[in-house]
């Protein structure tokens, strides 16, 4: 029997249209520019995750892509916005960083009114995400550490900083996903011993993901307090969350993958 009764709180999302989505440059591991992805294909399994959020009871505003940025689509990486307050995202990889500007426009244009242009590296929910009122931040291949500090001081919130040492979750949402405002779900091998240390204390009854469910992208996953949208080849995640009275949703992104993407990477949670 599940532990917990679940309750689905409606959010609020901004997400990107793979217009423009190819593999023509590598900054990680998964992508490989000899393999080109179907820019098609990518399109309809992207309309199939907003559906699917829609459906969920979900709002979805959408963010025209901009030519010559294929990795816009990934809108989890374009700003980070808690208590109505925008953190900008300022990108490592030069291939990447006018979708910073792209996406903070995008909210100056909708009347947000605090919006701050980082100083330090930082990519987004990428490497800054929620878990209640405090900010778990990924460090190591992408967020300098010192937007660690920024992030807490324009968001008035705890920050605990993880230190990633996987190139292949180069991201935190990559190795670690929100469930609830208490709960999570991670993979310990893609952080440094010290940093699952502080996991295990924080959240001794976290659920933890095998290295195949790891690896098929399971821990890049979205959550809405009952509904849980993560890969549907993660069957060792999906078991896990069933038990604990979660509903879990396979989803396929295929094509998106090939650029290092998932279900948590297109969405980007606007927090009122």
């Amino acid at each position: 029997m599940p532990e917990t009764e679940r309750t689905a709180r409606p959010r609020r999302l901004l997400m990107c249209r793979p217009r423009h989505f190819d593999v023509c440059y590598s900054i990680n591991p998964w992508m490989h520019p000899e393999k080109p992805a179907d820019r098609n294909l990518a399109q309809l399994q992207w309309e199939r995750l907003r559906e699917r959020y829609v459906s969920l009871g979900h709002a979805v505003e959408v963010l025209e892509p901009l030519p010559g940025l294929p990795d816009m689509v990934f809108a989890a990486n374009g700003a980070t916005v808690l208590d109505g307050k925008v953190l900008g995202a300022r990108f490592r990889h030069a291939e990447r960083t006018a979708e910073g500007p792209a996406y903070l426009s995008w909210f100056v244009r909708n009347g947000y009114q605090q919006v701050r242009w980082p100083e330090f590296i930082n990519e987004g929910e990428g490497d800054l995400l929620c878990v209640g009122r405090r900010i778990l931040a990924g460090t190591g291949f992408r967020t300098d550490l010192r937007a660690h500090a920024e992030a807490q001081e324009y968001f008035g919130l705890p920050v605990t900083s993880l230190t990633l040492v996987n190139p292949n979750h180069y991201h935190l949402d990559t190795a670690l996903a929100v469930l609830s405002d208490t709960e999570i779900m991670y993979w310990p091998e893609a952080f440094t011993p010290g940093t699952q240390g502080v996991l295990r204390e924080l959240y001794p009854d976290a659920i933890l993901a095998t290295a195949s469910d790891a690896a098929a992208f399971g821990l890049n996953a979205f959550s809405d307090g009952r509904n849980v949208l993560l890969p549907q080849a993660a069957r060792g995640l999906i078991a896990q969350l069933e038990e604990r009275g979660f509903e879990p949703i396979g989803v396929d992104l295929s094509e998106l993958l090939k650029a290092g993407g998932g279900v948590k990477c297109c969405t980007l949670e606007l927090r009122p």
